[in-house]
């Protein structure tokens, strides 16, 4: 069976990881099961590719603070190079003749990219499945009920999906109660869980060892995600360190993300020469073994990382972005609300009020709500079901053609 993933990847590592982790769990648990991912990540070649996975990769777009869409590296006209995009995608549909297509967040792609592609699979591939992966939070109800309007993404759902998968839990945020999906669209949609992030290659004494950690000292795990805009974030924990009471022995490592301006994280490694408790780093592909290790965290609210915490059950401070969508925001409070985590507004944010709030964290551990992390499997039910019933279609259609096949040639023959 062959299954195309779209992650149109505008904005930091978020989608990709998410995708790619859902494509490694496919694999694993779909016999005979092909992927072919399609995506504009700057840094998709930086991960491990599972067997069965190959990709096809798109011309970079970039979302800015504004929340306008540009061309990252190309130097070519927007629409020119959306245009290059979808007909990469189209092509490779032609060609691959998916079974079933798996859309992240856009039910259109990114500036509609995705429009001809779905045109052509329903007109020459109707028996092609459809599933849009959408994370517990878009953006604030307002913003994301104008923008759905705006772009027809009601109608794409009721006209082409099959399902709608959310990975979050309607305790957290209702999806489509808060964001008003007609009940034709609703009734589409499977809340799956979040998901759970496995613990990484390394151990935790591994790590602690390598980082030279005595017994009695804590580590602190600093990630602003990719990293595009986490140089506040980091800059503000550096400057607060100072700050630090002699009862607590913290040592820290910093993760800038590879896609920090090269500027902005020379000047943070020129910083952190004045720590000797600071390691810095630009970029792992297992960030999980450090999370483990971790006695606490330091991070944005992304849904990546919100994951990781949860799934290591570690005391975190978030500080989540704020422009040009309030996504991580709206996750960041209904997560306090539950008492997962505490959670700075970044426009409030100051070394004092930063490092005080991490002591808090070292000394008080975690909350007692349990959060659903079974995302993972319940996508691999849903796409597995989808492709049996195509299977099943297949076989009925075939079956049928046969057994009628000798009577079109008898009234073939008595014309």
């Amino acid at each position: 069976m062959r299954l195309l993933v779209y992650s149109h990847d505008a904005f930091g590592l978020g989608n990709i990881r998410r995708m790619l982790a859902i494509c490694e769990h496919l694999l694993s648990e779909i016999d005979d099961l092909s992927i072919l991912l399609l995506s504009g990540s700057p840094m998709l070649q930086g991960f491990r590719l599972p067997k069965g996975l190959d990709y096809i990769k798109l011309p970079c777009l970039n979302r800015g603070e504004t929340g306008n869409i540009a061309v990252k590296y190309l130097g070519t006209d927007i629409n020119e190079t959306v245009k290059m995009r979808s007909d990469l995608i189209l092509s490779a549909v032609i060609n691959y003749k998916p079974d079933l297509v798996l859309v992240d967040k856009k039910p259109y792609g990114i500036q509609n990219e995705l429009a001809p592609t779905l045109d052509y699979l329903q007109a020459k591939l109707p028996q092609t499945r459809f599933v849009l992966l959408l994370r517990d939070i878009l953006d604030t109800p307002e913003k994301t009920i104008a923008e759905w309007h705006k772009h027809s993404y009601y109608e794409a759902i009721e006209k082409f999906y099959d399902r709608v998968l959310v990975v979050g839990m309607p305790e957290v945020f209702n999806l489509p109660k808060e964001y008003q999906f007609p009940a034709a669209v609703a009734q589409k949609v499977q809340f799956c869980g979040y998901i759970r992030k496995p613990p990484g290659d390394k151990q935790r004494d591994t790590i602690r060892e390598e980082l030279q950690l005595a017994t009695d000292e804590q580590l602190v795990l600093v990630t602003p995600g990719g990293g595009e805009d986490g140089h506040q974030l980091i800059d503000t924990y550096l400057t607060g360190l100072k700050l630090l009471t002699d009862t607590h022995r913290i040592k820290s490592l910093i993760i800038c993300g590879p896609e920090m301006p090269t500027e902005q994280k020379q000047a943070l490694y020129q910083i952190a020469k004045a720590h000797p408790q600071v390691q810095i780093e630009e970029f792992t592909d297992d960030l999980m073994s450090y999370m483990t290790a971790a006695d606490a965290v330091v991070s944005m609210g992304g849904y990546n990382t919100v994951c990781e915490i949860l799934s290591a059950r570690k005391p975190a401070v978030v500080v989540p972005r704020i422009k040009p969508s309030q996504e991580q925001f709206v996750r960041s409070q209904k997560m306090q609300q539950l008492g997962l985590f505490k959670v700075i507004n970044p426009e409030h944010l100051t070394p004092t009020t930063l490092i005080q709030e991490l002591q808090q964290q070292l000394e008080n551990g975690q909350s007692n709500f349990t959060i659903d992390l079974e995302g993972l499997p319940r996508i691999t039910h849903q796409i597995r079901n989808l492709l049996a019933d195509k299977i099943t279609n297949a076989r009925s259609q075939f079956l049928y053609s046969k057994l009628t096949q000798p009577y079109s040639l008898i009234a073939v023959q008595n014309s």
